[in-house]
């Protein structure tokens, strides 16, 4: 899918400042924003009822907030969840929740393939794709929040994010990066 409007989870909160303020907007409008985005799992404009509705128009014009799909959910029985979630591309890459008594740990992915051909590795034998874009990264947070029903239930139920999924991440360093600041902000997750 080929679009010309900015998908929000691309954007950290200083981005996202930056863009409502092109906007005539004031900063606080990106707070808004995230915690719709990230606390409420809000993917449509509309339903963003603290901001105007000429600005929920506004921002339905110039932007999008487009998580990736799930193409395969794989659960075991304690607990464990194995998805394979669909990019723009049609490329698919692998995330991973795995609960323990104390922590959960979300395992993502930050490359489709990957380039260092290790042995011991599957994802090595499939040969490397391409780098995953900042809203790919954070999107499989996002969707896995959602599937776990995180914030609806009170509970936090991912603890703990490792890029351990498909890539080698610090091959693609300053998508990571900026993923991994969008993760670490309290609009965030």
């Amino acid at each position: 899918m080929t679009t010309s409007k900015v998908n929000l989870l691309d954007l950290n909160r200083r981005d996202l400042e930056g863009f409502v303020a092109e906007m005539g907007e004031k900063a606080f409008r990106a707070t808004q924003i995230m915690k719709w985005i990230y606390h409420e799992g809000v993917t449509d404009f509309a339903a963003m009822t603290n901001l105007s509705k000429a600005l929920r128009e506004r921002l339905a014009e110039r932007a999008e907030i487009r998580p990736p799909a799930v193409a395969l959910d794989q659960a075991s029985r304690d607990g464990s969840h194995k998805w394979l979630i669909r990019l723009d591309s049609g490329n698919c890459v692998e995330t991973v929740f795995i609960p323990e008594p104390d922590r959960g740990t979300l395992c993502i992915s930050s490359q489709i393939g990957c380039p260092l051909d290790c042995s011991f590795c599957a994802t090595a034998q499939q040969g490397f794709n391409r780098n995953l874009g900042v809203a790919e990264i954070v999107g499989q947070v996002w969707r896995a929040s959602r599937l776990l029903g995180e914030r609806r239930n009170g509970g936090r139920l991912i603890t703990n994010i490792v890029l351990m999924g498909m890539g080698e991440p610090l091959l693609n360093f300053a998508n990571v990066v900026k993923a991994t600041d969008l993760m670490q902000d309290d609009l965030g997750f």
